[in-house]
């Protein structure tokens, strides 16, 4: 999960496994599995890099309770 910030500023938490596409425009517009569209703060390469983070986190875990 990746937190995000909705163009009023709210934060949002986002499931990055539901992430189906990320479109660069004006503002980035992030498409859901479920069809949700959700346009957001952060720029496209932010999100790549939460993502990653997010990814990395939860690898080492697992591989750390082995």
């Amino acid at each position: 999960m990746v937190i995000l910030n909705k163009i009023d500023g709210n934060e949002i938490l986002v499931n990055c496994d539901e992430i189906e596409t990320i479109e660069k425009n004006h503002d980035t517009t992030i498409s859901l599995r479920s069809g949700k569209k959700v346009i957001v703060k952060q720029s496209f390469d932010e999100i790549i890099q939460k993502v990653v983070d997010y990814k990395k986190l939860i690898f080492n875990k697992e591989i750390e309770t082995k």
